[in-house]
Order: structure tokens, then C-alpha cells, then sequence
């Protein structure tokens, strides 16, 4: 789950980015944020093919390597009832081969050219991405272009079985069997009720996985993996005339029934009352969450619960880890984290607690420390570091190919062009302390789930101290 987060000067963010990496436009004078539109910070190309997928070039001749990511929007909140993990499976169906390509050589092929590959699966998206050095950019892209070409239609009940038995056991080890897991999955079903998209969990269930039919899996395909559902970025060091002449190529030809219609976005939840789980998990130590609904991923509101998150618990500097973990002493750790997501986000703070440490009185001590923040908000030194903490991370992310690549295709997905690193920054950079607070009373003003996660076996008791016998007289 990303946190997308950015700030601080725009001008004095873009000094930080590499030259390769900025847009050759003119120098302008420095003016304030707020009275200018933001000008490109990278430098790339884009265009539609006839079918409708979107394509974005980004060039960065820093290394001898390309990247190529894919960006689906699918995700588990495009799935039906009774068909839930779908959006997942097929981040593994993805990989089983077609008759051009069988099962195994998607990543012998690549391997072979020093190349290697990744995918994953969110609520809202579905993103595969390869990279390899500069020569192998044609041989990435005709894998890409074959599977999504044939891949339904190579589907068979084998290799439904093999990965439909992959991800049942990846939810065993990732949820049912890992530490805390458990909770993770209950969260979802307490946050958003029956018929939410974000009800079921991402992995899906047993059940709808083994009900899963060769039929279902390729009527999943056609209507999702449509080239006019995809937008395709390419980054790195190759030129833009050729990679464009081999994208027409491998991917124009591919026939498209038109961009599906995703799923109308509900209204947001709002928690009548607190919802409190006590899971009993084989673990060593308690582990309470606190989860909050939050404003839609992009809005206003989820920048500002980005900068909350970071003041509340982001290094020894913020105020539940200063608190619990460094003061009181009643903590291993503290994480705080805005879970942004297009039909609404989550705000979780999750604490564990050293062995022996009071339940109770963490979570008094969570309660003082939310309330301290309805009814004051951020100190302005507070909100500074968060901003600086924040900004860091975004360009950080950025400067690392893989990261820029699949950000150019999600935010293509999300806001309909690449260019929003600097409306990014710009997002986070406005937030000042009034609009922090009025964010912090409307989340944290509002009902939580509270998810309690409790060892099997207590803890043994410490052993009594035994005060020495002195031994002859007075």
C-alpha cells in the first residue's frame, strides 16, 4: 500500500532530483506555490494507440537499463460475490505461459538477458513490471504484449489448479498461520460492511478460490485485461522513436472490446459506534490497532492524514513513539500509516506492547494523546518535520527507476496523465495547521475499529524478589 506523500518547496524539491531526471523547460522565476502551476519535474512522452492503451515513455540515460510496468485497473474491489481473489489469482495466472510462450520461459527468457520481473495486486490496481539492461527492451515488451494478447485463451484447468493451490497456501503463510494475521483480515470485514468493495480482503477466500472455473477465470480476463484498461510506461535509457515503433508493434494489434466500466464508488463509511475484536493469536506479544476511515486516496484529506500520520509516529521525533516507546517504555514499536485507497482510506495506528506492558494503559495513553490532537492539532514544528519527512521519502522513491516507472502508470490510471509529481508535492505543501486540525477532528472525531490481538499463552509471571536473609546479629 503505498503512501504516496511529497512536500516542502517545490523549486527546493526539484534541486534535490538529478538533472537527468528534470523536464528541459525554461528557468521562471521562483514564486510561491500556491500562485503558480506546477511546471513538469520529469521529461517524458505519451500517446494512445488505436485500441486504447495508454503509453507513457519517460527517458533516463543515468544507467545502461530500461523498465517496463503495466498498471491494470483491477484490483479486489472490481470483484463480484462469490468471486473474490480474483484480481490476485490472476497476478499468478499471469505468469503459467501461452503457446508462444509456455509455462517457465516468461522468466527463462528474461533471466537469460540478465533481466527479472515482479507484480503485485491492491484493493484498486493490478501492476507487472520487468526490468533488464538496455538491449533487452524488445524481448520485455513482446513478453508483455503476448500474455495479455493470449493469455485467456491459454488458460487450461492445470494451471488453474497449480496457482489457484499457490495462492491458498500464500494466504495460509501471509494471514491464517503468520503472527497477527489473523486480525489483518478480520480489520477489513469490521471497517466496511457486507457488500463493500473493500469488505473482502484482497487475497480472497477458500471457498470462492476453489469454486473457480476455467470459464470464470477467462470472462475475468477478457473483461479486465483489455489493452484500453491498461497504460504501459516505459523508462530508462533507449531511444523514444524506436520503443515506440516496437510498442506498435507487439501491442496495436491487440483486439479491444473498450475500457470496462469499473464499479460505481460507494459513499464513505461512517461507524456508528466503536467496534472492538479480541483475536487470541499464537504470539508472543499484545498488538492493539486503531483503525480510522479516512478521506479518498488523492483528495486534500488523505495529504493531510499523510502529514498526521508522520507527526504521530514516524521516528523517535513523533508523539506516540516519544510516548510509549522511548518515555513510558511500554512498547516494542509504534506504526502509523494512511492506507490510501480510490473508495475511501484507512488511518491505522497499530502499537505492540513489551512484554508485561499494561493494555490498558496504552491504550489510555493513545486516547490522551488523539484527544491532545483534536483539540490542538499540529505544532508548527511538528507539522514542519512531517513535511520534511515526507518530502524526503517522495523524492527518494523517485529517484529510484522502478518506483518512477510504476508511478507514471498509476497516476496515468488515477488522474488521467503522468505529470503529478509536482501537484504531488503541491498537495502536501498547503496543508497548514488549521486545515491539519480540521482533518484531526473529522477522522479521529468519528467511531474506530479497535483490533486486539492477545498472546495464547500469557506471558509468565516475573519471579518474586526474595530479600536476603542476614545472617547473625543486629
Amino acid at each position: 500500500m503505498r503512501r504516496l506523500p511529497a512536500v516542502a518547496a517545490l523549486l527546493g524539491a526539484l534541486t534535490l532530483l538529478p538533472p537527468a531526471l528534470v523536464s528541459a523547460a525554461p528557468a521562471t522565476p521562483a514564486t510561491p506555490i500556491a500562485a503558480a502551476t506546477p511546471a513538469p519535474i520529469f521529461a517524458f512522452e505519451q500517446f494512445a494507440l488505436p485500441n486504447g492503451m495508454r503509453v507513457v515513455l519517460h527517458v533516463d540515460k543515468a544507467l545502461p537499463n530500461v523498465f517496463v510496468d503495466i498498471a491494470y485497473q483491477v484490483g479486489s474491489r472490481h470483484e463480484v460475490k462469490g468471486r473474490t481473489g480474483f484480481a490476485h489469482l490472476f497476478e499468478h495466472l499471469m505468469f503459467m505461459g501461452t503457446k508462444r510462450v509456455p509455462n517457465g520461459e516468461f522468466d527463462a527468457k528474461m533471466e537469460l538477458v540478465g533481466g527479472y520481473n515482479n507484480a503485485w495486486t491492491s484493493n484498486d490496481f493490478t501492476n507487472y513490471w520487468e526490468t533488464g539492461p538496455t538491449g533487452s527492451l524488445d524481448l520485455l515488451l513482446y513478453l508483455e504484449a503476448d500474455r495479455m494478447r493470449d493469455l485467456g485463451t491459454s488458460m487450461t484447468q492445470e494451471k488453474l489448479d497449480i496457482q489457484r493451490d499457490v495462492v491458498k497456501n500464500e494466504r495460509r503463510q501471509s494471514y491464517e498461520n503468520r503472527p497477527y494475521g489473523k486480525a489483518s483480515l478480520l480489520q477489513e470485514e469490521r471497517l466496511f460492511p457486507v457488500g463493500h468493495p473493500y469488505h473482502h480482503p484482497v487475497i480472497g477466500s477458500h471457498a470462492d478460490l476453489e469454486a473457480a472455473s476455467v470459464r470464470d477465470v477467462q470472462e475475468f480476463f477478457a473483461t479486465w485485461y483489455d489493452p484500453a484498461n491498461a497504460v504501459l510506461s516505459v523508462s530508462g535509457d533507449f531511444d523514444t522513436k524506436a520503443a515506440r515503433a516496437t510498442i506498435e508493434k507487439y501491442f496495436s494489434t491487440i483486439p479491444s472490446r473498450g475500457k470496462p466500466k469499473s464499479p460505481d464508488l460507494p459513499p464513505p463509511v461512517v461507524l456508528e459506534k466503536n467496534v472492538r475484536e479480541v483475536v487470541v493469536d499464537d504470539v508472543e506479544l499484545t498488538q492493539v490497532t486503531y483503525a480510522y476511515h479516512t478521506p479518498a486516496r488523492g483528495s486534500d484529506g488523505d495529504a493531510v492524514c499523510d502529514l498526521l500520520a508522520t507527526a504521530l509516529g514516524e521516528g523517535k521525533g513523533s508523539r506516540l513513539e516519544e510516548r510509549l516507546v522511548v518515555k513510558e517504555k511500554l512498547a516494542q514499536s509504534v506504526a502509523v500509516e494512511e492506507d490510501s485507497r480510490v473508495a475511501g482510506s484507512v488511518f491505522d495506528i497499530t502499537v505492540q506492547l513489551k512484554s508485561g506492558a499494561s493494555l490498558e494503559k496504552v491504550e489510555k495513553i493513545l486516547d490522551e494523546e488523539i484527544a491532545k490532537l483534536v483539540k490542538s492539532g499540529l505544532t508548527d514544528a511538528e507539522l514542519a518535520r512531517a513535511k520534511a519527512l515526507v518530502e524526503t521519502r517522495f523524492i527518494g522513491d523517485l529517484e529510484a527507476l522502478r518506483q518512477r516507472g510504476t508511478a507514471f502508470s498509476l497516476w496515468t490510471q488515477l488522474y488521467g496523465s503522468p505529470d503529478h509529481a509536482a501537484a504531488e508535492l503541491g498537495r502536501h505543501q498547503k496543508v497548514d495547521g488549521a486545515s491539519a486540525l480540521g482533518v484531526a477532528r473529522q477522522v479521529f472525531g468519528g467511531k474506530r475499529v479497535e483490533m486486539i490481538v492477545t498472546p495464547k499463552v500469557a506471558p509468565p509471571a516475573a519471579p518474586a524478589v526474595v530479600k536476603p536473609v542476614k545472617k547473625g546479629g543486629k
